[in-house]
């Protein structure tokens, strides 16, 4: 006997946070989640000291940073302007300090934090990118880490214009002519942008606002971003397309996508071949989402017409690099953010991040987890993984440019709903769903404000089971809905691609797929086949892929009958060539298979 409730859950993630949290307590921003017998609300857990309540905390601000966000700290804090320290100075100085503000150019490593004596709560990063903080040690010495994701967008965008003018008409190349003692009218002649398509590749924030510029300009603007809302996209004049349509029919290519395991090199050799030849290409992004020796390949042959290049793999680039040398490339010194605009506005958003969180306020923009209570965590550890690995491999059944919108979450459970706190597992499911393709670190924080910022409508249901309510949960299952799938096993009866997994003896299971019953370990990668039902399908698939030397962790399939069709669940530690996997597809009785990547 089971019953079911559905709602939206939009549970904040504080209730009534402390406005005089003590400056001294070890870890200001710690909570608890509630565990089996507790209330579902969550707490603060605050240890206060008399000694220190009344004292203004100290801000170390380690990079010049704008003058307005300077006046918000002083309003607040003591802050100390120390630029330019070296690794030395910091972690003497860093025990003094309750917040630290950095841009790019210091590195927060694991022994700034272990230096700090546990009074460091909060590292400012102004701006992005957080390469240069060591998130994981931030996290252990309970330290939280935010940052500035949306002040540089204007800038960012406005800056991909003028690039993509200036590589047109090549005022760059003209102006190092004229100032050389030269005239050449003829060699320097550019093309007009009106009436050409610009394929923005990444639709967010930074690329919306390029889109909406390059249609004043005359163009028409296409773009490829597999969570951009379609109708979001049609209210600027853009149309959705898929990846390898976004590459083939593009004049102009402006790229705006996150540096990730998915996008590192995605313009390599391989996509250059599928581009128009005589495409112009602009990166504002991140220099290594393209292979720059490709690029100078491309250039070299024609199939790249020119390139405007703001970042690069390595900055600053080597002397004597062939790709800023090149006489079709224009290049500027990443200058997206270099605005005096952008960096005042950069400057506040960064001032008032770091003073929220030492009010006690849980940031937006946190981009590392807070501390969750050893005895919750690992009752819900293999759920936790099992969540994130279902919106891995969710995601990635999803093909077509009409984007992912709605995702609804069902929990099965022998457990009443307010003595199972699902938030960090609807977290980890979203970040599951995002991380993949975007530079955004999801976690308990942000998890529903980041899916709120790219139009994910995340719902729930619980589903509540008879029996023993020992194990927390029975079953997990993640449906996408409105979307088309790159595995069409994949879909349901219902019509939206479907995925169910279960904890078996502490490891993660993948159970269902679509209609199919499946049942194999989330471990290293996955394949799924469907094919005819037919003796000698496991050896065949099985010594294509013993001929590469890839193992085969688990192999499970799912039929709806005997002889008719089944769905092969193929669990491998390696990534199989695509020789491999082309020779997977071409056997007779597979009719489609798909490679995920956990």
């Amino acid at each position: 006997m089971a019953t079911s409730a559905s709602q939206t859950l939009r549970t904040p993630f504080l209730r009534n946070p402390s406005s005089s949290l003590s400056l001294s307590s070890k870890h200001p921003l710690a909570f608890s989640l509630p565990s089996r017998r507790r209330l579902a609300a969550p707490r603060l857990v605050v240890v206060l000291s008399a000694a220190r309540l009344d004292a203004k905390p100290t801000v170390l601000v380690a990079e010049k940073l704008g003058e307005a966000g300077l006046d918000l700290l002083k309003e607040f804090a003591n802050v100390d302007c120390s630029y330019n320290l070296s690794p030395e100075e910091l972690c003497t100085k860093i025990s003094l300090c309750d917040a630290l503000i950095v841009r790019s150019g210091t590195k927060v490593s694991r022994e700034v934090f272990e230096s700090s004596g546990g009074r460091l709560k909060v590292v400012g990063r102004a701006g992005v990118g957080i390469d240069n903080v060591d998130l994981g040690a931030a996290t252990e010495f309970g330290c939280l880490v935010v940052n500035a994701p949306t002040a540089n967008t204007v800038a960012a965008a406005e800056h991909g214009i003028a690039l993509l003018t200036a590589m047109a008409r090549n005022v760059a190349q003209a102006d190092a002519s004229v100032k050389a003692g030269k005239w050449q009218r003829n060699k320097y002649v550019g093309v007009s942008l009106v009436g050409k398509t610009l394929a923005v590749m990444g639709f967010g924030k930074v690329g919306s606002e390029v889109a909406r510029r390059a249609k004043g300009l005359g163009m028409h603007v296409i773009a490829h971003d597999p969570y951009a809302p379609a109708d979001r996209a049609r209210a600027i004049g853009v149309e959705l397309v898929s990846f390898d349509e976004a590459l083939a029919t593009a004049d102009f290519i402006s790229l705006h996508m996150p540096l990730t395991a998915a996008t590192n090199k995605v313009l390599n050799d391989e996509t250059f071949a599928k581009m128009k030849k005589g495409v112009r290409i602009v990166n504002v992004a991140r220099g290594g989402v393209i292979d720059e020796d490709a690029l100078v390949k491309a250039l070299d042959s024609g199939i790249v017409a020119q390139a405007a290049l703001d970042v690069f793999t390595v900055e600053p680039p080597p002397q004597g690099n062939k790709l800023v040398l090149h006489e079709r490339v224009t290049a500027t010194p990443h200058l997206g953010a270099s605005t005096m605009e952008a960096q005042e506005g950069v400057a506040i958003e960064i001032a008032e991040a770091v003073v929220g969180a030492l009010k006690g306020e849980l940031a937006a923009t946190a981009v590392n987890a807070p501390m969750v209570p050893a005895e919750v965590l690992a009752e819900l550890k293999p759920y936790v993984e099992l969540a994130e690995k279902l919106g891995r491999l969710a995601v990635q059944l999803v093909a077509g440019g009409s984007g992912v919108k709605n995702v609804k979450v069902s929990y099965a459970s022998a457990r009443a709903p307010d003595d199972l706190d699902t938030r960090l597992l609807r977290a980890m499911i979203t970040k599951g769903l995002i991380e993949p393709i975007s530079s955004v670190f999801v976690n308990l924080v942000n998890a529903d404000f980041t899916a709120k910022q790219r139009g994910l409508r995340i719902t729930e249901e619980r589903t509540i089971l008879d029996g023993s309510p020992e194990s927390p949960l029975d079953s997990i299952q993640v449906q996408i809905a409105n979307v088309e799938s790159k595995f069409a096993s994949a879909i349901s009866e219902s019509g939206e691609i479907k995925v169910e997994g279960r904890v078996k003896d502490g490891i993660p299971h993948l159970t269902r797929v679509g209609s199919f019953e499946v049942d194999v370990s989330l471990e290293g990668s996955i394949i799924l086949c469907r094919q005819v039902d037919q003796p000698g399908m496991i050896g065949l698939i099985g010594s294509i892929l013993g001929e590469e030397n890839v193992n085969v962790s688990f192999m499970s399939c799912g039929r709806i009958a005997p002889r008719k069709q089944a769905v092969m669940a193929i669990g491998v530690d390696d990534q199989p060539s695509k020789q491999s996997l082309k020779r997977i597809g071409d056997v007779p009785a597979v009719e489609e298979f798909v490679f995920l990547k956990l």
